[in-house]
């Protein structure tokens, strides 16, 4: 029954990024028509650059808010997801419609010149999209091998820049060729590893993008044309934010989600700052028109989170309501959603993993599985899981992975010494997610709760346990004999845990001062251990001394 509801959800997420793209874009572009005479498919142009929402700051208002996992948080970023796919067909249509590239005029002068230019672009898109498919995952399996981070981080930047420079070179934009390449990096299994090396670029990068856009703007157009360029902003914000309401009030949102979703997407797109210099690159409009638009751009991203502060405060002055009056029945509460954090984030996946995840898998539920070998992450693709390739002893990509999202994370390395510090990283940055943990050893299993873990189990207890009960059940020829002696055993090695981990001495049958931890029996031996040859008689009687 969830899945329907998920997946109308999930629909109706997607029909609101269009439509507001739809419905935004055609007033937009009758305004651009009337009071900038640009051509038709100019106007187009400018009507959907600036129906786009910036993604940038829409993502940083809710994160500054805590609202991503929120239900409209939740689907204000399936609408930017929406947008930013529409953004492909949006940059490979520009130069058909333009003047450069593949122009209607080029129909007229020379239909074998129109078909040359499309099928050039098709057969660069196609090559794009079946390459990244086919090829990304066996290329950096291939370069993992080596061990060297920095030759995934500069193959994953070589493949963005050599996609932009094949777009370009068909007539296409290069803005197209780099959101194509970073379209289907995200869909590797390495996706992880690269957003974590990347991570401290990022705003970098970004910081770089937005200070070279502001450079780019021409001050004395600004000025000369700020009457217009004022009006224009308040109208676009206005118009985005109204339709922006009305479509999240009739998906079903609440007012106030809808005031608060709608409020976030008002600002332009970053893309804009893409669409117009390609559309005056294409003949659709001119240098001049396309930096007015870029200013008119950057005004909505200025003037947006202000719109989306005080659409917050409106919100929540809405969601107060009169208390009821006395004796009137209050309403009942709306039932509990289900807890969306349904993931666990299966750290490693050896021969512990592989066989800790079988339940997960019979019961359906979601895992996330990360792993720095190859082979193993190639293994896990079998089973269904979600699986990346990534160092999890770093926090950047336990991050990335989704550990903040998870209700478990499960510690399933062989390493002691990987497991301990991973646990400390979860444990330290999140502090709500429970841990489950491999132990290596009884030492190992004594520690881990001390260090935080939620459960642990040693990783050969229950195997070796059921291996000796079934030795017995042969002798015995008595399967009750079995199960009774592995669980007795089970409950006197529990109780001497807890002694061990209290700190408590060894058993009365050891000497006083025989380490705390160490191989012993779990009842008194039935006698005295000798050994078969003059050299194990000789280690028995000094261990005995």
């Amino acid at each position: 029954m969830a899945f329907p509801r998920i997946a109308k959800q999930s629909c109706g997420n997607r029909m609101i990024g269009v439509g507001q793209m739809v419905f935004t874009a055609i007033p937009l572009a009758i305004a651009a028509r009337k009071y900038l005479h640009l051509c038709r498919f100019g106007a187009m142009s400018t009507g959907l650059a600036l129906a786009f929402s910036a993604t940038a700051i829409a993502m940083q208002i809710l994160e500054e808010r805590g609202d991503p996992q929120t239900g409209y948080g939740r689907r204000a970023f399936a609408v930017l997801l929406a947008q930013d796919i529409a953004v492909a067909p949006v940059l490979a249509l520009i130069p058909l419609l333009g003047g450069k590239g593949v122009a209607p005029s080029s129909f007229a002068g020379s239909m074998h010149e129109a078909l040359v230019h499309i099928s050039r672009a098709f057969a660069a898109l196609s090559f794009v999209i079946t390459a990244g498919h086919y090829a990304l995952n066996p290329l950096f399996r291939l370069l993992a091998w080596v061990g060297a981070r920095e030759i995934l981080t500069a193959a994953a930047l070589f493949i963005v820049l050599g996609a932009a420079v094949l777009m370009e070179s068909v007539g296409m934009s290069m803005a197209l060729g780099a959101f194509l390449a970073g379209l289907l990096l995200s869909e590797s299994n390495f996706r992880h590893q690269l957003e974590a090396d990347i991570e401290p670029f990022r705003g970098l990068l970004m910081g770089l993008f937005f200070m070279s856009v502001g450079m780019s703007l021409d001050v004395k157009l600004i000025g000369a044309r700020l009457d217009f360029l004022a009006g224009a902003t308040l109208a676009i914000l206005s118009v985005k934010f109204v339709i922006g309401f009305v479509l999240f009030r009739l998906a079903g949102s609440s007012s106030r989600d809808s005031l608060s979703a709608a409020g976030v997407l008002t600002p332009a797109g970053e893309f804009s700052f893409a669409i117009c210099p390609l559309a005056a690159a294409s003949g659709l409009m001119t240098a001049k028109e396309s930096g007015l638009l870029a200013a008119l751009a950057a005004l909505t991203m200025v003037a947006g989170p202000l719109l989306a502060k005080g659409a917050e405060l409106v919100a929540g002055r809405s969601e107060r309501r009169p208390p009821a009056a006395k004796g009137a029945t209050a309403p009942p509460p709306p039932p509990a959603s289900r807890d969306r954090r349904v993931k666990v984030l299966v750290i490693g996946f050896g021969r512990f993993g592989q066989i800790a995840v079988q339940p997960l898998l019979a019961e359906r539920i979601d895992v996330t599985v990360i792993d720095s070998s190859v082979k193993r992450i190639r293994d896990a693709g079998k089973f269904g899981f979600k699986v990346f390739y990534g160092d999890s002893r770093r926090l950047d990509v336990l991050r990335a992975a989704g550990a903040g999202e998870a209700r478990i994370i499960a510690i399933c390395v062989g390493e002691r010494e990987t497991a301990d510090k991973i646990l400390a990283l979860a444990r330290d940055h999140f502090p709500i997610t429970k841990i489950f943990a491999r132990a290596y050893d009884r030492i190992h299993a004594i520690s881990l709760p001390e260090r935080g873990a939620d459960y642990q189990i040693r990783e050969t207890l229950e195997s070796a346990l059921n291996f000796g009960g079934a030795a017995i059940t042969e002798l015995r020829g008595d399967p009750d004999a079995g199960r009774e002696a592995v669980e007795a055993a089970r409950a006197r090695d529990l109780e001497r845990l807890v002694i061990q981990k209290a700190g408590g001495a060894p058993p009365p049958f050891f000497p006083p001062d025989a380490p705390r931890l160490q191989p012993e029996p779990l009842v008194r031996p039935a006698g005295k251990s000798f050994g078969l040859t003059p050299e194990s008689q000789d280690i028995v009687r000094r261990a005995a001394e």
